[in-house]
Order: structure tokens, then C-alpha cells, then sequence
């Protein structure tokens, strides 16, 4: 906590998190006694990827948390491309499927991109297509992806109004920078993105009123980067050397030097505990929201 900002706002997205489940769980009961409709969602995980497993694990059980149907498909690592696309066909074909999630990484003899393209845009919850994309990019409507649609709730919550707000976006990913650069759009924003060349990056951080750090590098962005005030949405996930708890073990950080940010920042979200917890909330909004517009229904209030 700092002198200068005592009332230090660590954002927590569990609690968001947590209270997003809640509503999107009331919305899943009005839908089976309303409707008889039960949101379902097929996550696809090829190969034995340790940190994969765990993050199928948790959307698996949050799935059924909430009160939808769960499907869970675990392929072999050396599964043919041509197997996988047909499971996603088969998928497609589903009328009790209403989300698609295929989980990333996939084996190198796998194109990501061509599994991605199979997906029922409909479908799919990640919000990866082409198709979402553009609809994204052009402000009508489609399926936004999870990890910017949890930063940009978080943001709204914890700032308000951001039309005119001053935002930088480190990183420029398909699946969180471009996307979150087009939502700060939607909400009126002005926007830079900043990537490994960018010049002076510390200067261009230290304009922004709105910081998203989603680079994947641990501790690139500096506490003193951060202009008095502004608040930093910190995605990235990266494990690092921890002999503080015993030989060979880690500790997961982000992007931004937590403590030395939190000494300037006015809100900042803790890795752990922050963005995390609101991606896979997220997606079962997607899953939620992709069950009434296949059913002709009204999106849901979420």
C-alpha cells in the first residue's frame, strides 16, 4: 500500500468472478423451466498438457456448477488433424451443443487455425473465428473472447465510464491484445497497442490511464511506468523460480511488477486472483449467450 495512494484497489476477480457464475446460473434455471433449454458446452483437449488438464478440469466443473450440460472429450496426443475435425463436425451437428471449445495448445501436427475454422461461429464460445472476429472489429455483435470480455468487465466496474479514458494494450495476440483494443473501442476509449518494438515503451506506458499487460513476460512492466492513478489489468500468467518454497519450485507473477505497480497505480488486478478467474466465467457467458440466439431467444442481462 502506498503513501501516496492509501486506499490501494486490488481488483478482485474472484469476487466478480463469482457473483458473474451466480447470475449466469439464475439465467440457466429460468431457461429449463421457461424454455426446457439446457446450455451445453463440449470442450476438446488432445494430449496430456499438465497445465491444459487443470484448466479443463476447473471448466468442467464450473459448466455443471452453473447448471449446464458438461462434454468432455480427452483425444490422444498423436490424434490425427483429420479425426479432430470431425469430432468438430460431429459437434457442429449437435443440436444439445451450444459451445465449442477446442483447448490450446494442440500437438505440432495439428493447425490450430484450420480446428479454429471448423468451428460453428455459433459456437464458438472462445471466440477465436474468423467471423467473430470481424464482427468484433466491426461492432456487430458475434462471440467475444473470454479473457478480454472478463478485462473489460473488470475495467467497467472498477472505472466507469472509459469514453475518453487513455488506454495502451501490451501485447497485440489474437486471442487478448486485438480483441481488447477493439472492445476499449466499443466503449470509446482511445487505444494504442504496444508490442516487443515498440520505442520507449515505459513513456507510452506511463501516458495511459488504462493499463492491459498481455505480453506473457514476467515483470516487464515497471512500477514506475505507471502514471498516478491509472488502473492495470494484468493478464499475463508466468510461472518463475520460487526457492523461497524449496528447491525447483515456482510461483506464478504477471506481466506487471505487482508491488512496485501498486505503489502508483489506483486499482490493479494480483496474479493470482485476477483476470484468471473471470476468463472461464466468461466463457460460460458465452455458452449461455450462444444457447438463446441458436434458440431464438433474447440475449441474456448479464
Amino acid at each position: 500500500m502506498s503513501a501516496t495512494h492509501p486506499g490501494i484497489n486490488r481488483i478482485d476477480g474472484k469476487k466478480t468472478a463469482a457473483a458473474l457464475r451466480e447470475r449466469i446460473a439464475g439465467h440457466v434455471a429460468r431457461l429449463k423451466a421457461d424454455h426446457g433449454l439446457t446450455p451445453g458446452l463440449a470442450v476438446v483437449i488432445v494430449g496430456e498438457d499438465p497445465a491444459s488438464q487443470v484448466y479443463v478440469r476447473n471448466k468442467v466443473k464450473q459448466t455443471g456448477e452453473a447448471g449446464m450440460n458438461s462434454l468432455h472429450f480427452a483425444l490422444p496426443a498423436d490424434t490425427p488433424e483429420a479425426d479432430l475435425l470431425a469430432k468438430i463436425a460431429e459437434l457442429n451437428a449437435d443440436e444439445t451443443v451450444h459451445g465449442i471449445l477446442v483447448q490450446l495448445p494442440l500437438p505440432g501436427h495439428i493447425d490450430a487455425n484450420k480446428v479454429i475454422d471448423t468451428i460453428d461461429p455459433a459456437k464458438d464460445v472462445d471466440g477465436f473465428h474468423v467471423v467473430n472476429a470481424g464482427r468484433l472489429a466491426t461492432g456487430t455483435g458475434g462471440l467475444i473472447p473470454c479473457t478480454p470480455r472478463g478485462c473489460l468487465m473488470l475495467l467497467k466496474q472498477t472505472v466507469g465510464d472509459l469514453s475518453g479514458k487513455r488506454a495502451i494494450i501490451v501485447g497485440r495476440s489474437n486471442i487478448v491484445g486485438k480483441p481488447m483494443a477493439q472492445l476499449l473501442l466499443g466503449e470509446n476509449a482511445t487505444v494504442t497497442i504496444a508490442h516487443s518494438r515498440t520505442a520507449d515503451l515505459a513513456d507510452e506506458v506511463a501516458r495511459a490511464d488504462i493499463v492491459v499487460a498481455a505480453v506473457g513476460r514476467a515483470h516487464l512492466i515497471k512500477g514506475d511506468w505507471i502514471k498516478p492513478g491509472a488502473t492495470v489489468i494484468d493478464v499475463g500468467m508466468n510461472r518463475v523460480d520460487a526457492p523461497e518454497k524449496g528447491p525447483g519450485k515456482t510461483r506464478l507473477v504477471g506481466d506487471v511488477d505487482y508491488e512496485a505497480a501498486a505503489a502508483h497505480a489506483g486499482a490493479i488486478t494480483p496474479v493470482p486472483g485476477g483476470v484468471g478467474p473471470m476468463t472461464i466465467a466468461c466463457l460460460l457467458a458465452n455458452t449461455l449467450v450462444a444457447a438463446c440466439r441458436q434458440a431464438g431467444l433474447e440475449d441474456p442481462r448479464l
